[in-house]
């Protein structure tokens, strides 16, 4: 397929990369020229000057930056992805933003004959460099069946959640089950460090039980050692805490835990960590 990837950082950089070596014909824009001059030199593809330029004539344009304002930067007005694109293609965008601008940008998409998948990920850099996401989707069966094959080729797992906004729903759903779980990882490290427990034995042996997650088995290790300068940043986790809690005031829900972890978040932030990995809960409790 013929496909414009827009926006080369930590996760968009990977999953272009893996675009282009499973075949498909790739060209990228980023904000940094340098970057994607970088990304050109190490797979190939081509580079386009603006966000336009690099969807004219093309498939599939993903997008994958940093909020709802950057999304709407790269997809409206004259120099934005939409412009360029030809009727019938699709725009999957992999920011995790929120649902409003999905709807929105779906609707604006369908005005102009265009379609428009709503695609956040989970799974991180590792996830990102190794193909493994998670990808869940929103928007018109039909757009999704266009886009899967390329999605796959950077995702263990991709599937559609329902209409335009069920992609970034699912992940706010996401990103309020992982604020619990490191929270309760961090404490529970920390409890066994203060009782004088060999914690990583500890680990080991309660990983094999109803405790063992995720976060368990791919950061306790880092998070005893207190090393944190890799992974989802806390800055980014805090962002997407405050568009869960945006829809939680409109659909009713109820997050004190998550709020209370975003509290922690804040700390970090202050300690000078905003870029640490969201693993680095367990430096306050030190």
């Amino acid at each position: 397929m013929k496909v414009a990837f827009i926006g080369l950082g930590i996760m968009g950089y990977p999953m272009a990369g893996h675009l282009k070596t499973k075949g498909h014909d790739v060209t990228v824009y980023n904000r940094t020229t340098a970057r994607a001059e970088k990304w050109v030199a190490q797979f190939g593809g081509t580079l386009a000057k603006t966000p336009r330029a690099a969807a004219s004539g093309e498939d599939v344009v993903c997008t994958c930056v940093g909020n709802d304002a950057d999304l709407r930067a790269v997809t409206l007005g004259e120099d934005g992805a939409f412009t360029g694109m030809r009727k019938g293609a699709v725009l999957v965008d992999h920011t995790t933003a929120s649902a409003r601008v999905a709807r929105e940008l779906h609707n604006f998409a369908k005005g102009r004959g265009l379609g428009f998948v709503d695609a956040p990920v989970s799974g991180g850099q590792a996830g990102a460099e190794n193909g493994t996401l998670t990808v869940m989707c929103g928007g018109d069966g039909d757009d999704y069946a266009r886009v899967e094959p390329a999605i796959k080729a950077y995702a263990r797992a991709c599937r559609l959640m329902g209409p335009s906004g069920a992609g970034q729903l699912t992940k706010m759903v996401n990103q309020i089950c992982i604020a619990g779980l490191v929270q309760g990882l961090a404490e529970g490290l920390n409890f066994a460090g203060r009782a004088g427990l060999d914690a990583e034995a500890a680990v080991e042996i309660i990983s094999k039980g109803a405790a063992q997650s995720w976060q368990m088995d791919n950061r306790s290790k880092t998070m005893l050692h207190g090393k944190f300068d890799f992974g989802f940043a806390v800055d980014w986790m805090r962002k997407d805490l405050a568009i869960c809690f945006d829809e939680a005031r409109r659909n009713g829900a109820t997050l004190p835990v998550a709020a209370l972890v975003d509290q922690f978040y804040a700390e970090i932030q202050n300690m000078g960590g905003g870029r640490w990995d969201t693993s680095s809960l367990i430096a306050r409790l030190k």
